[in-house]
């Protein structure tokens, strides 16, 4: 009987055993036995916690077989359950993209960053993470620049780092200069290596400190330490990622330099998002869960659990996509850019969309 089957047309054993263990899927199965042995879902194992400075956690990484590798400056989604929750936020490893079977993710514990708080706190060896594939255009072209500017700051710092290890260990000989903003030398993650790298003949490390004397520059980002730290800098690609105030303040000089075209940008932090709740009309059905409330003008996430309901989600900035889930009818809105989804069975994100009347969600 076995032999009879796998000659037909389009069977799998695993097809097979996704039956058998519907509606749960043979993850779900296989996980109680260990959290690591799994056929469809991606995840990944600590095997090492290192906390560099007062506020961030690096994290060694060994993902299962299903893991596809990286292009260094790309992220990941990384999911943890925290009090029966499942919470996704986006990270870009910090390592060379040629380091085979783990990869590091550098977390900064933010004030109101709840995953990264949590995994600050409570990450230990034997912790395992949901992931997800590499995502993101973010990333060296493949004929590597004669001249390369990587600017970071704060957690911005990991995409980059990614591209000057994986560039190190090609034994890449043109120019780069890693420039770094941080508040005090103790905030800076990585420190040790980054001077090791830089004792290389091609590596320039330009360490900038905001709120106290000492490092290469101080203050913040303007002209004269594009200069300094880079005179060959419209030459070359630069490569940014940081907060908000410097991601501006870079942008500004190289578009005041007519540069604009060379610098590309990696950033976590989109304009908020905002409704206006004054002409909501309609009710919102959550089929799945048999509950219906009348549409109050908030994004689906936020009237989901105005419901009582928790619905996975991480960014909610619409970012992750983490709360993907099915319109199964009616119209809605993305508060991003105004677009509608018409279509019945659309897969939309409930923190970025907003009901335009009736709307059920498969949830």
């Amino acid at each position: 009987m076995t032999a009879q089957l796998e000659r037909k047309p389009g069977f799998s054993v695993l097809r097979l055993l996704e039956a058998l263990a519907t509606p749960h899927g043979v993850d779900r199965y296989l996980e109680l036995v260990h959290p690591m042995l799994t056929i469809r879902d991606l995840r990944g194992e600590v095997t090492r916690v290192h906390r560099s400075t007062s506020d961030t956690v690096t994290l060694t990484v060994r993902p299962t077989r299903r893991w596809r590798g990286f292009s260094a400056g790309q992220f990941v989604r990384v999911g943890v359950d925290i009090d029966g929750v499942r919470r996704t936020r986006c990270y870009s490893p910090a390592t060379s993209q040629h380091r085979a079977g783990e990869f590091e993710l550098t977390i900064k514990a933010h004030a109101e960053g709840l995953v990264s708080r949590w995994l600050h706190s409570n990450a230990e060896p034997g912790l395992v993470l949901h992931l997800s594939q590499a995502e993101g255009t973010f990333t060296l072209p493949d004929a590597r620049p004669d001249k390369v500017l990587l600017i970071s700051g704060g957690s911005g710092i990991t995409p980059v780092l990614a591209m000057l290890r994986t560039l190190a260990d090609e034994d890449h000989t043109g120019e780069v200069t890693f420039l770094h903003y941080a508040y005090t030398e103790a905030d800076v993650p990585h420190r040790d290596e980054l001077r090791a790298l830089a004792e290389r003949a091609n590596v320039n490390l330009v360490l900038a400190y905001t709120h106290a004397d000492g490092g290469d520059l101080r203050g913040f980002f303007d002209e004269t330490h594009l200069r300094a730290a880079a005179p060959w800098h419209a030459e070359a690609r630069t490569y940014l990622c940081g907060p908000p105030g410097l991601m501006s303040g870079v942008r500004d000089v190289f578009t005041g330099l007519g540069l604009a075209d060379r610098l590309h940008t990696e950033e976590f932090a989109p304009a908020p998002i905002t409704v206006d709740a004054a002409d909501a009309t309609g009710e919102v059905t959550f089929a799945r869960s048999d509950r219906a409330a009348a549409n109050s003008g908030r994004t689906l996430l936020e009237q989901a659990e105005a419901a009582g309901l928790k619905p996975e989600h991480g960014c909610r900035m619409g970012i992750c996509f983490s709360c993907n889930r099915v319109k199964t009818a009616g119209c809605t809105r993305d508060v991003r850019n105004g677009e509608l989804s018409t279509d019945p069975d659309e897969e939309i994100q409930l923190c970025v969309s907003v009901p335009v009347g009736d709307v059920s969600i498969d949830l």
